[in-house]
């Protein structure tokens, strides 16, 4: 939902039109006609005809036979380049895809991005439960992931209650922790244990381990390395997860500094 006290004086409308017009085609998948993506987004038909056009034109909607609108292929391109950035430098990946071979769990690193925790690189692991949501780019639920929680751990106490405050404590399993003092209270026990964790409070069954792998006084440089495994192997395995974690945790803080 965009603040209307945050729009800036100089927004050019026309711009703003055509992202609204890409983000309604983008949420159907079945495709949307000239007059469903006017309604949707509320302008004239003219208006949004001359907007799909230019959008057509420049690759981002595709126009069907049955004269619908999809999301085009300059799409999925910049996605590519939002990945590449997100992640960092070639050695980090493949620090990941190591570790999701060694270990057979998937990986993923975080960091805020506009002030919001955000999944910003993600290697898949055969062992691990398969979570379609965890992609680059993912910005919820950072009160109910072990990588939210190690972001969030970073934070001044005030400054995780205003977070927490603003972006809500959605109950995503019966195990997720919907109050700030629970939240406090899970915090520090993961301080206390050197890994912050969850056992089924963002999908039911499935555990999620994570450590700081920069910390830095610009939060936006604060990295955090997480991995996900079934619960029941994290009840069994936490030291070894740990150990593993922190070992990939400083060859990728390397990579990161050598990059800098």
């Amino acid at each position: 939902m965009r603040d209307p006290l945050a729009e800036p004086s100089d927004l050019i409308r026309s711009v703003s039109r055509a992202l609204r017009v890409l983000e309604s085609v983008g949420r159907a998948p079945k495709g949307l006609t000239v007059k469903q993506i006017a309604r949707r987004c509320e302008l004239t038909v003219a208006t949004t005809y001359h907007l799909v056009r230019t959008l057509a034109y420049e690759g981002y909607v595709i126009r069907r036979e049955d004269g619908t609108y999809i999301v085009g292929l300059e799409v999925a391109d910049r996605y590519r380049e939002l990945v590449t950035a997100f992640r960092g430098p070639p050695a980090v990946g493949e620090s990941l895809r190591r570790a999701a071979m060694d270990t057979g769990y998937s990986h993923y690193l975080g960091r805020f991005v506009g002030g919001q925790v955000a999944v910003t690189a993600v290697t898949e692991g055969p062992r691990s439960p398969y979570l379609e949501d965890l992609v680059p780019g993912f910005d919820e639920g950072a009160h109910a992931t072990a990588l939210g929680k190690a972001l969030l751990a970073t934070l001044t106490a005030e400054q995780r209650f205003r977070y927490l405050r603003d972006y809500g404590m959605r109950p995503f399993t019966s195990a997720t922790l919907t109050t700030a003092e629970a939240f406090e209270a899970d915090l520090a026990a993961g301080d206390r244990r050197g890994m912050q964790l969850e056992l089924g409070q963002f999908r039911q069954g499935v555990a999620c381990a994570a450590v700081l792998v920069s910390p830095d006084k610009d939060m936006e440089r604060r990295v955090v390395l997480a991995c996900a495994l079934p619960a029941g192997e994290m009840m069994t395995s936490a030291r070894a997860v740990r150990a593993k974690l922190l070992t990939i945790a400083r060859a990728i803080a390397d990579s990161l500094a050598a990059d800098s």
